[in-house]
């Protein structure tokens, strides 16, 4: 039959919103497609300072 699908995934483009990006992975020998998941921080860390003594 003519018409099959192709037996690979087709690239998914980057996918990003505020907090979090995601992009796919290689398959590996089975076929399996995965994403990786990169967060983020929601918060800024600011180095701790001692408070100065009275």
């Amino acid at each position: 039959m003519s018409g099959h699908a192709p037996a690979t995934r087709p690239k998914v483009p980057e996918g990003k919103s505020r907090f979090l990006t995601t992009r796919q992975k290689e398959a590996n020998e089975k076929g399996y497609v995965g994403y990786d998941t990169i967060w983020e921080s929601f918060q800024k860390e600011v180095p701790y300072t001692t408070p100065k003594k009275p």
